[in-house]
């Protein structure tokens, strides 16, 4: 099935259309009033870009060289849990255009599948998201377990001391593990598509907190980690603690200010993550492409800086890369897409980002994707 857009927006359209209101509303919810989450996107229209003339562009690229790796674009996609509740068989479609289009996939703690089988199918473009829980022993056996697996970058989510309410969830009765009750029973059959297939492919499941790398469920490690757990008690000692043990690139995800970008360097970081959790944790956050130049200032010229939040088009690629960012996460239109129509939306997002970055390097005056952290000015 071809799958028509000419912008986020229109697979947004699309994909609420497809989804149960629940599963549609747990993706695109966030924090509080969802202040945040707006923020972010009306942020990245005041972001306005130096344009240039008779400049050389005919032939551009957008290859990438970033952690020691060289990508086809500078964008990735961003971890997101249980991707296969939004769409069935999300994470293996995301796995599967991360290994033919040459971009990372983030693979969640809470991926609805394995991170050995992530990493298999993405043919080693997968980047271990960590989210540590109330289990230290739990919390190990990931690290090891992405080690062990091939996994060369590690990136821990710091923003996330306590989840914040999503009032969309709430109303929903919506819940991680999934609970079947009447009101989400009817909300199901009237989006029968979506409950055939997922009930084909099983109700997705937390795959990374059971035993075997998802092969069977195990009491201990599901009670050692919960999604709703305060996280509270990690700290700078605690990043200390994983930079001795991780023997690869290292990531600290949720930087919001240059203090703390700062002090993630000291701790040995080997790249800083500017997010807000895309707006769903802390409703008064501010925007994050306004908080991305003020940590490229701290840090300097040179240091690894990635992006998320609030990304929707190429434009806001080009716009966050001109910014301060090396790299780019999107997020949600990663979903939206899925939920518009499975694999071949995804196909279509890619295309319509590619094709949107490409024209906009080509009005800014670059050829090559990392000229537009080098040389555009933001106005």
């Amino acid at each position: 099935m071809t799958v028509k857009c000419f912008s986020v927006s229109d697979l947004k359209a699309k994909a609420r259309r497809n989804m149960p209101r629940m599963v549609f509303d747990a993706l695109d919810g966030a924090a509080g009033n969802e202040t945040a989450s707006r923020r972010n996107m009306v942020a990245f229209e005041a972001v306005c870009l130096q344009s240039r003339v008779l400049v050389n562009v005919e032939n551009r690229s957008l290859k990438t060289q970033f952690l020691g790796e060289e990508w086809q674009v500078p964008f990735g996609v961003a971890p997101m849990g249980m991707g296969n509740l939004f769409w069935p068989g999300a994470d293996q479609a995301l796995a599967r255009a991360a290994r033919d289009r040459g971009f990372p996939l983030g693979v969640s703690t809470m991926s609805s599948t394995s991170l050995e089988k992530l990493l298999e199918q993405s043919g080693g473009n997968a980047w271990f998201q960590l989210y540590a829980g109330e289990s230290d022993t739990l919390t190990q056996s990931l690290v090891s377990r992405a080690a062990q697996t091939g996994y060369r970058t590690l990136i821990l989510t710091a923003d996330v001391p306590a989840l914040a309410p999503r009032r969309r969830d709430q109303r929903n009765g919506f819940t991680v593990p999934f609970r079947l009750r009447p009101r989400q029973f009817i909300d199901l059959c009237l989006h029968p598509r979506w409950s055939l297939k997922t009930l084909i492919r099983g109700i997705p499941r937390p795959r990374n907190i059971l035993d075997q790398g998802g092969s069977r469920p195990s009491a201990s490690s599901e009670a050692g980690f919960r999604r709703e757990a305060g996280r509270g008690r990690f700290d700078w000692e605690f990043l200390s603690e994983l930079r001795s043990q991780w023997p690869h690139q290292l990531v600290l995800k949720g930087v919001m200010s240059p203090e703390d970008a700062k002090m993630a360097v000291k701790a040995g970081a080997d790249a800083v993550y500017v997010s807000n959790h895309g707006g769903r944790q802390l409703d008064s956050a501010p925007a994050a492409i306004n908080v991305l130049p003020k940590v490229r200032k701290a840090l300097g010229p040179d240091f690894p800086l990635i992006f998320d939040s609030g990304v929707r088009s190429g434009e806001d690629i080009a716009r966050a890369l001109a910014s301060g960012a090396n790299f780019v996460m999107v997020g949600r239109p990663a979903l939206y897409a899925l939920g518009a129509g499975g694999s071949s939306g995804f196909d279509a997002l890619l295309e319509l980002l590619i094709k949107e970055l490409s024209t906009v390097m080509a009005q800014l005056g670059c050829r090559h994707a990392h000229e537009l952290n080098e040389k555009v000015r933001v106005l």
